[in-house]
């Protein structure tokens, strides 16, 4: 079997061990890797109903065929587990050497269950793996863990590590790698957390098994070429993600005061071009020739890496709109490993909730010392941060009120940076995300606003699934970045060919669509067994304030939702899937995509 290792390896922390498994070509081509072994593996490995922060969770951590490769931006590597913040299926990718290094280790993928008595850290390398003492390291930042790991094992390995939010549990602290990469939303940090696991280092100087070595050389080489050559390239190297800013304020999109209104009027403060006027430096994942990390100097003088997920949700979301006191804000998250996300839906609900006088505290919008504390408190889990630490559902609930209407989350996980009082399509994809409401499987919008944003027409349920299998199918088992393709139009015919010269195997673009169906089809079925009785439709639904409440400026003033328009669009989504009219699979479907045993185990072998 070219272009796989083969290998996985598995640790057992409660007991201290570690062994290597090794996977057959079937399994490698129903799943391919990254996400498609993570799912997998936990639907098989996990029992229904564990605690997600207990030893029996896993803690997967998956790379894919082209990973590692001299490709277009392939240093990426999955993260996964069931959700503490969640309950459901719940992954993230992140760009590190450590996805590299443990492909030249020998293996695709690591297994982590248990939980170690006292702080821990793994090393891995070509010919041996160690569970190391981490006391030294427990209580830090994530760049002064990585600091620490780099001085004692070399500058060469790379590493996977976690902050005080995993280390105390936050339900969306995420995995931290190379000062300001980041993944794992759904909490999978906590997971790493709860099995005392302050980081991963991997050092590998094998070869990648490869099909035909020149080949992809040779493939490699004209793809980078490909991607400099593309009409965007320089416009997106000076500013990234960051222009986005001024495009979603120009189509009514900003989500601004917890997503109550959908333009800032600050925005200039926080946009692409006012952020060129400060930038310093530029950084990126490894194997990557459009590096999207902007580097600017907070308020500190510090440098912090910015995009635009985390400056819209750090500074609009919560009404701030200096650049500067942002970007602290961020350093501050990516610091202490909290996902910036969620991080700032949070703020921003708690400043609602004290804005309706639901809290005993005062918060106020725009208010950046108090967003700062509040950030301190979540990591710390102290004063009301200890009820925001659990993420906008949790501190719903326990807030009641009505508050739920604008706990901005679906199935638990907070909404990325994009309001849809006026974008149904964008809705239907936050909507059916396989971790809860994020933007990586299905970033319609942008289309959406082309095509038209007030239709409901079927045409946006075949955009989202189309959208799904690429980014959240494609991208996500290969295990590469989309950015090449969403933002500079790398032509997706490019990965067929690098696969073909990875692994030898003729394996075109439909196929890989059919294993993205697959994978998709297992995760629904996993948030399935995970909730049993308490499973519906209304879990693919986005928040009542989308429904209920108008933006009162901009161009989409007084617009909202039409909850039966989003009715046909979730109608026609389920059918297209394959799946009933709850959103769970049905066993023609599963079984047509080769899974009868997940049939078998939902008890849908006779629909």
């Amino acid at each position: 079997m070219k272009g796989w290792n083969g290998k996985i390896l598995r640790f057992d922390l409660s007991k201290g061990t570690f062994r290597s498994q090794e996977f057959d070509s079937d399994f490698a081509m129903k799943f391919i890797g990254g996400r498609g072994f993570a799912a997998k593996i936990l639907w098989n490995e996990t029992k229904p109903g564990i605690d997600p922060l207990s030893p029996e969770n896993l803690l997967m951590m998956a790379t894919g065929p082209l990973t590692g490769l001299p490709l277009p931006s392939s240093g990426k590597i999955v993260v996964a587990a069931k959700s503490p913040l969640t309950g459901g299926y719940g992954d993230g990718n992140l760009g590190s050497w450590a996805a590299v290094n443990l492909r030249k280790a020998g293996y695709d993928a690591l297994v982590i269950t248990g939980a170690a008595r006292k702080p821990s850290y793994i090393v891995i390398t070509d010919s041996h793996a160690e569970i190391k003492d981490a006391e030294g390291c427990w209580g830090l930042g994530s760049f002064e863990t990585e600091r620490r790991l780099q001085e004692k094992h070399g500058r060469k390995v790379g590493i996977l590590t976690i902050g005080p939010a995993g280390e105390n549990l936050v339900r969306y602290a995420t995995v931290v790698s190379q000062e300001g990469r980041s993944g794992g939303r759904p909490g999978i940090g906590a997971v790493m957390g709860s099995k005392k696991l302050k980081a991963v280092v991997v050092e590998g100087q094998k070869e990648i098994p490869l099909a035909d070595e020149r080949k992809l050389k040779e493939v490699g080489a004209e793809g980078y070429k490909a991607v400099l050559s593309k009409p965007d390239y320089e416009s997106w190297k000076r500013q990234g993600t960051m222009s986005t800013v001024e495009w979603s304020q120009a189509n009514s999109v900003l989500p601004t005061l917890n997503f109550k209104e959908c333009i800032f009027e600050e925005a200039a403060g926080i946009s692409g071009e006012f952020m060129e006027t400060l930038k310093v430096a530029q950084r990126g994942c490894p194997q990557c020739n459009m590096t999207c990390g902007n580097v600017v100097e907070d308020i500190e003088g510090k440098q912090a890496e910015l995009d635009y997920e985390n400056v819209v949700m750090l500074g609009s979301n919560i009404g701030i709109g200096n650049l500067k006191q942002v970007a602290y804000l961020n350093r501050m998250a990516d610091d202490y490993g909290i996902d910036t996300i969620s991080l700032g839906n949070t703020i921003g609900f708690a400043m609602e909730a004290s804005e309706r006088k639901l809290l005993a505290e005062k918060l106020e919008w725009g208010n950046f010392d108090q967003a700062k504390r509040l950030t301190e408190d979540i990591v710390r889990g102290e004063g009301l941060g200890e009820l925001l630490a659990k993420g906008t559902r949790a501190a719903a609930e326990k807030i009641g009120m009505g508050s739920a209407k604008w706990a901005m989350n679906i199935k638990g996980l907070e909404i990325s940076a994009y309001n849809c009082h006026s974008a149904p399509g964008m809705a239907l994809a936050f909507g059916t995300s396989s971790i809860g409401a994020h933007h990586k499987e299905a970033w319609v919008i942008s289309w959406e606003m082309n095509f038209g944003r007030e239709s409901y027409g079927m045409e946006k349920v075949e955009k989202v699934i189309e959208f799904q299998r690429i980014r959240g199918g494609v991208f996500e088992s290969l295990v590469t970045c989309r950015f090449p393709w969403i933002e500079l139009s790398f032509e997706l015919e490019w990965y067929p060919k690098f696969l073909e010269a990875s692994t030898g195997l003729k394996i075109g673009i439909d196929d890989i669509y059919t294993v993205g169906d697959r994978i998709y089809s297992l995760i629904r079925a996993f948030w399935v067994r995970e909730y049993g009785s308490k499973w519906s439709r209304s879990m693919d639904y986005p928040p009542a304030r989308w429904f209920e409440e108008a933006p009162k400026k901009g161009a989409q003033k007084g617009v909202t939702l039409d909850p039966q328009g989003y009715d046909r669009l979730l109608d026609e989504y389920y059918k297209r899937r394959g799946w009933d009219r709850n959103g769970v699979p049905q066993g023609t479907c599963l079984q047509k995509l080769g899974l009868g045993d997940v049939a078998q185990a939902l008890g849908r072998t006779s629909s």
